[in-house]
């Protein structure tokens, strides 16, 4: 599969040209396209479709049309694409919990997008950064990520180091690199982890069926190494609080390697949290985790603490956050109704 920008045409901005792979199997049109479009909702594709936004090998189509090998789908819309390195300020209110010359430590709502992209252009974290710190370096290896040295998911609440300087963007970038800052995530997680503690070790790679989500290669033929060690911190026989280390920080790794344990986060729809994997399927039970993924409409992870070295001062500096409020709900609520 291949995007990329194209030219003026018809007073239409192209903002995506896909070559479906040769082993496609016949999709849907808009199942297809929610699937390859980041934020993309199958609401927003079918009025594109409507409006002949879409087109496949030229010729505009109908929303039942089913995706063939080989097909050319080029979207095209009314607005020309954003350019990556078109950020603007945003006056949004950051909970900064520490802050010297070098760098800032940040807490991150759930919910925030940590930087722009297609589909969330502006309320994210770098909007909010660029507001309110003026010169925050751009980033490494031509990227525009100002004073970006990490990010956590839009739906991961938690801290964040950012760097307020091209020195302390370097020395960051390093200690992530050789593995020496200390992270601490606290996952909600369904069901009981057989040992307290343990170290998953497995490659992860965007699925070869759904490129959003990553899956583990424990084979470690495909994708990048991946460590995690957890500690088993409280069991409420049908989910778990679970404290995750990571040794290495690849997108999702949480997420991918808890399911790989079998063990998907609490109401984490992308792999499989969203839905009763323990327990009895009574409507009463049904209900009660329904009410559940009400009270935290997210995976339930949370990025508790982070340590790493002064990039000025060598001192080393370590901060912890209080467990999100809408996790501290859930886990009472399952706390009263395992021990009911």
């Amino acid at each position: 599969m291949s995007t990329e920008p194209e030219e003026l045409e018809d007073e239409l901005y192209e903002h995506h040209r896909i070559l479906v792979d040769a082993g496609q199997k016949l999709t849907r049109i808009d199942q297809f396209l929610t699937e390859k479009i980041p934020n993309a909702t199958r609401t927003k594709i079918q009025a594109g479709i409507e409006a002949e936004g879409v087109k496949i090998n030229g010729k505009a189509i109908k929303p039942s049309y089913k995706v063939k090998p080989l097909d050319e789908i080029v979207i095209s819309l009314p607005k020309p694409p954003r350019a990556e390195n078109e950020l603007i300020p945003q006056n949004i209110p950051l909970d900064i919990r520490y802050e010297d010359e070098d760098v800032l430590v940040l807490y991150k709502p759930a919910g925030m997008v940590v930087h722009p992209a297609y589909g969330n252009w502006d309320g994210t974290l770098v909007n909010a950064l660029i507001y309110h710190f003026q010169h925050l370096p751009t980033g490494r290896n031509g990227e525009i990520r100002p004073g970006l040295v990490h990010r956590i998911d839009k739906d991961t609440s938690g801290l964040m180091v950012v760097a307020k300087n091209d020195y302390s963007m370097s020395h960051l970038a390093r200690q992530f690199f050789e593995h020496t800052i200390e992270r601490t995530y606290y996952a909600l997680v369904w069901g009981e982890p057989k040992e307290d503690t343990g170290t998953i070790r497995g490659h992860i790679g965007r699925s070869s069926r759904d490129r959003k989500v990553m899956d583990v290669y424990p084979d470690g033929d495909y994708g990048k190494p991946a460590v995690t060690h957890y500690k088993v911190l409280k069991r409420l026989k049908y989910v778990s609080l679970v404290q995750c280390n990571l040794e290495t920080g690849r997108t999702h790794q949480i997420r991918a390697h808890m399911r790989y344990l079998g063990h998907p986060l609490f109401n984490d729809a992308m792999y499989g949290g969203d839905r009763i994997v323990k327990g009895t399927i009574f409507t009463r039970y049904r209900q009660f985790v329904e009410n559940c993924f009400a009270l935290c409409p997210r995976q339930a992870l949370h990025a508790k603490s982070i340590g790493f070295e002064h990039p000025k001062t060598k001192e080393w500096l370590q901060f912890d956050s209080d467990l999100a409020p809408d996790i501290v709900a859930v886990m009472e609520k399952w706390e009263a109704y395992s021990q009911g």
